[in-house]
């Protein structure tokens, strides 16, 4: 199959519940493996009428749904397939009244579902340090307020940083302020020691000449966009993660028509997934699915 997944694509491998049961067994489990019942490398074979399969060495049973956003839901799983299908394929997201059109299902179940599948694309991240050339840069989320300042400084506004490696993953996150100790704990937690940094010229990006990171800043201040540096032997700018952050508020303008500061790090957390997986929607899905 081809790493576009079209609609038609959809229904021919996800035809009914009973399908979208085997798949998580095999994704989750395998049809064959190790029971923890009885230790022997067995097969499982399904139940008839219960979303179960048993060992076929000692009987006993093995519920795939267990322990997942799927155990105990009265939506059908072919629902919640379309639902995760809808937001791999998509670019710009996904809001809760979309999800009600599309399942046709309450807004609240559309809601819940969506906050949960957010909560999985943040599960399945890989949780590994950024390294080679990374970029840094924060941003102002919210709407406009008349007569407001923008930008830094900005009343009313999520402060969000996002950092990314040059050809690579993104990872981005809601901090309380843009002090030097609490970008310091972003950076410790996510990029390697003794990495290449591009920043712009914030002052509190300062820290990371003293922990041993070589580091370049453009000066926007000064009309500055891209500066290649000698020592380091490197073009730096922030391109990568401005071009993050347009995506991201593109589409919480057209897409959702606000989203809270106490929910803003699952829409993140749903656009830096997307974004590290765009050429690979089939491999998305079934990363989604081993992460239930």
């Amino acid at each position: 199959m081809s790493e576009k997944f079209t609609v038609r694509d959809f229904f021919k491998r996800f035809p009914d519940d009973d399908a979208c049961l085997h798949h998580i067994m095999e994704v989750r489990y395998g049809l064959r493996h190790t029971c923890e019942a009885c230790g022997v490398d067995s097969t499982f074979h399904r139940i008839a009428k219960r979303k179960a399969y048993a060992c076929a060495a000692c009987g006993a049973h093995l519920y795939p749904c267990a322990g997942t956003i799927f155990q105990d839901s009265r939506t059908s799983l072919q629902l919640w397939f379309y639902a995760i299908f809808l937001f791999v394929t998509t670019r710009h997201g996904v809001s809760g009244k979309e999800l009600e059109r599309q399942l046709g299902v309450t807004y609240k179940t559309a809601w819940r579902m969506g906050q949960q599948i957010r909560q999985l694309m943040e599960q399945a991240e890989v949780k590994d340090l950024f390294r080679g050339h990374v970029e840094l840069d924060e941003a102002y989320i919210g709407g406009r307020r008349s007569g407001g300042k923008r930008g830094r400084g900005a009343p009313g506004k999520t402060i969000v940083m996002g950092v990314a490696e040059r050809g690579g993953r993104v990872h981005a996150r809601v901090i309380p302020d843009i002090k030097k100790a609490t970008l310091r704990g972003v950076v410790a937690d996510k990029v390697e020691g003794g990495s290449l940094v591009s920043t712009d010229e914030l002052m509190s990006y300062g820290l990371l000449d003293g922990d041993g990171f070589k580091h370049v800043a453009v000066k926007h201040g000064a009309k500055e966009w891209a500066l290649y540096d000698y020592r380091t032997d490197a073009v730096h700018h922030v391109n990568t993660v401005e071009g993050f952050w347009k995506l991201f508020k593109n589409s919480i303008r057209s897409t959702h028509t606000h989203v809270s500061r106490k929910y803003m790090d699952r829409y993140l957390n749903e656009f830096t997934f997307r974004s590290n997986h765009r050429q690979m929607q089939n491999a998305m899905f079934d990363l989604l699915i081993g992460a239930v």
